[in-house]
């Protein structure tokens, strides 16, 4: 605006509404282009620089993902700072990969002083540092559908995949909790440096993670609560998050895991289900492989390991087999069983299994580490929205 200079900036549609208009009250002219376009389509934000560059007497395109002098800069002056600041002691350097320029400027910098730096690359969801599958996510500033020339592969030591949501929801934890109004991308940087201390054992390790974003280009999506609700990314619910959360959160004296042998019958299979009121039964691999009415099945809380999950039960089937066939009943577990309940990882948010029992699964089985923990139904979920619903 001072130099006088016309500016043209060219952005895809995905661009928050508030840097659009920040860049035109200081007089710069805006052209916004569909994200979900190829690289190489004439539509995408990269050809139409490109063309826009030809097309306009005397203009220039810095190029930030060719320009040499990207990386060079954070090598000059964002490495030494970091490394000045922490005093040396910097372990690991966690930054958000999106043209490569910072975290191979600053990766470099710190392996020169200290070769044993981790550099950790955070990477969206979809994005070709991290995955064959490269899809569309909203996160802005990060990630890319191809490999710049600012980027050196050979600096990133390991790579953190996070999620819009993740990214999302770590931004706004940030500024409620600790009071530091940033971008989707810083949030995504925050998420994956959390995934790395949380790996770590050494009370001396510094962990640093640059936060390049102001929250500001912002309010109209990550910090609006109806933006981030129409595209999924706001909690319904309070209260845990997580399914192994749900299971801890229960209370009573039924233990959570009930099993039965596939070696046991299925007379002995009801009593357990009647035993404990439940309605379904995972089946583990028995040992003998006749009806035997002494035959024992694992202890109520006993623990399982997954790989030993071989059926399921439900009161359901069961009671149309033995309407069908009363000798049903003498038969061994193995010969009725259904194939086992879905499987999912303690850490899997509850929001994402709510659509798995809506649809068919009657239950889900939840484990951590290889071992089950519980087994979570639809009626554990209806108790669960019912005790934290969120009022909007």
């Amino acid at each position: 605006a001072v130099k006088g200079y016309r500016c043209i900036f060219v952005m895809p549609d995905k661009v928050s509404n508030e840097k659009v208009q920040l860049l035109r009250a200081y007089g710069a002219e805006v052209v916004t282009t569909p994200t979900a376009v190829e690289r190489d389509s004439p539509k995408s934000y990269y050809s139409v620089a490109e063309r826009l560059t030809r097309e306009v007497a005397n203009g220039f395109s810095p190029n930030q993902y060719f320009n040499p002098m990207n990386p060079q800069t954070h090598y000059d002056a964002t490495g030494p700072e970091l490394w000045n600041q922490t005093e040396g002691n910097i372990t690991h350097f966690v930054a958000g990969v999106g043209t490569g320029g910072t975290i191979s400027g600053v990766g470099q910098y710190l392996k020169e002083q200290n070769p044993e730096v981790v550099v950790v690359g955070a990477d969206p969801e979809g994005s070709i540092y991290t995955t064959d599958k490269i899809h569309q996510y909203l996160v802005e500033g990060v990630g890319e559908d191809f490999w710049p020339g600012t980027f050196s592969r050979d600096i990133i030591d390991e790579w953190v995949q996070v999620t819009d949501t993740e990214s999302f929801t770590m931004t706004r934890r940030m500024t409620r909790e600790e009071g530091i109004l940033v971008g989707g991308s810083c949030g995504l940087a925050v998420h994956a440096a959390v995934e790395v201390a949380r790996r770590l054992d050494d009370p001396e390790a510094m962990v640093v993670v640059l936060l390049p974003d102001s929250g500001r280009g912002y309010l109209s999506k990550i910090y609006n609560d109806d933006w981030m609700r129409e595209n999924g990314f706001l909690a319904r619910f309070h209260g845990p998050s997580h399914m192994g959360n749900l299971i801890e959160e229960r209370t009573g004296k039924m233990p959570d895991v009930i099993a039965a042998s596939c070696d046991q019958t299925v007379s002995q299979a009801i009593e357990l289900l009647n035993q404990y009121g439940v309605s379904q039964l995972p089946i583990v691999r028995g040992e003998g492989s006749t009806a035997d009415e002494d035959c024992v099945g694992p202890e109520p809380g006993e623990k399982i390991e997954v790989q030993s999950i071989v059926g399921s039960l439900q009161e359901r089937t069961l009671l149309d087999q033995i309407f069908r066939d009363p000798g049903v009943l003498n038969r061994l577990v193995r010969e009725i069983m259904e194939p086992p309940f879905q499987l999912v990882d303690a850490h899997e948010d509850i929001e994402r299994v709510i659509p798995m029992l809506a649809e068919k699964a009657p239950a889900v089985l939840v484990q951590r580490q290889g071992v089950l923990i519980g087994i979570v139904t639809r009626a554990d979920i209806l108790n669960h929205v019912a005790q934290h619903r969120s009022g909007v």
